[in-house]
């Protein structure tokens, strides 16, 4: 019997926000969130200001 080896990435490759909520989508096809409470400057901030993010070092991380 064989067994494959799962392969993670956890390069974000996409960014996007409910409400309440900050949402990732990395590149081994993976989603996470997290409340926006736990990040006080995103939650107060408006549409705009939420969407002009921008994924660095290769989607380690979002600026």
């Amino acid at each position: 019997m064989s067994i494959s080896a799962v392969k993670f990435d956890d390069h974000a490759i996409d960014v996007s926000f409910t409400n309440d909520a900050l949402h990732f989508v990395l590149a081994d096809g993976r989603e996470t969130s997290a409340p926006l409470e736990w990040f006080p400057r995103l939650r107060d901030a408006c549409e705009k200001e939420r969407n002009s993010w921008r994924l660095i070092g290769n989607g380690v991380g979002v600026h």
